[in-house]
């Protein structure tokens, strides 16, 4: 059972949500919070394993919100809903640790779809907002590597995998470049992931991009 916590300030949308997920009988909505500082606060209590954070909410936002809940439960994962779908807020949910991000808009499938997706520890994060992401980090000064190259550790083809990830492309794409198999493309993406000590494809993505090994998007 994949336990689940939604955080929005407007009651309606946290009834919304509670009543589509509630179809799924292997999702459960555990408990709800109006504001950052509750969410929290019930997280602490309840340790859910995803959350459905509200972007905009009274007090501590849900991009803090999500840093300090993830500072103390770095096992949860964290979905960002918001209205808006902005480069700054996709930024900066995921650069707080936000496993996904969803607009208010959609489905009921949909949702069901990315609670899954994070639960079981993958990213939700399209190759179109990958690409995004790695715009923002252009525009960054590449920051030294902690004690070294942490990319030492990968093998030359794990490398190629990140580069291609961080490039935007999906496990689809990255079969058809290398040639390869969609499996043995995500089976590279998963021990990159473990041998880096990140939480998902979005780290990883950052990772590659402030060691120097994916470059600005042409």
């Amino acid at each position: 059972m994949i336990s689940v916590l939604l955080a929005d300030d407007q009651h309606l949308v946290r009834a919304g949500f509670r009543s589509l997920l509630r179809r799924d009988r292997e999702i459960q909505v555990v408990g709800e919070a109006s504001t950052g500082d509750e969410a929290v606060r019930t997280a602490r209590e309840l340790r859910p394993d995803v959350i459905l954070m509200d972007i905009r909410m009274p007090g501590m936002d849900g991009i803090a919100a999500t840093r300090a809940v993830l500072a103390e439960l770095p096992e949860t994962r964290v979905i960002i809903l918001t209205t808006f779908e902005t480069d700054e807020y996709v930024f900066a949910a995921l650069a707080a640790g936000a496993s996904g991000f969803l607009t208010k808009e959609v489905g009921p499938d949909g949702l069901r779809h990315a609670v899954r997706v994070v639960a079981a520890g993958d990213a939700l994060l399209s190759p179109s907002v990958t690409r995004r992401v790695v715009g923002q980090f252009a525009h960054r000064p590449v920051a030294a590597a902690p004690g070294g190259d942490r990319l030492a550790v990968l093998t030359d083809r794990e490398r190629e995998v990140v580069r291609l990830v961080a490039a935007g492309l999906s496990n689809e794409e990255i079969a058809r470049e290398l040639v390869i198999s969609p499996l043995t493309a995500k089976t590279h993406i998963t021990r990159a992931i473990a041998k880096l000590g990140v939480r998902d494809r979005v780290q990883l993505v950052i990772v590659a991009f402030e060691d120097g090994l994916a470059g600005p998007l042409s």
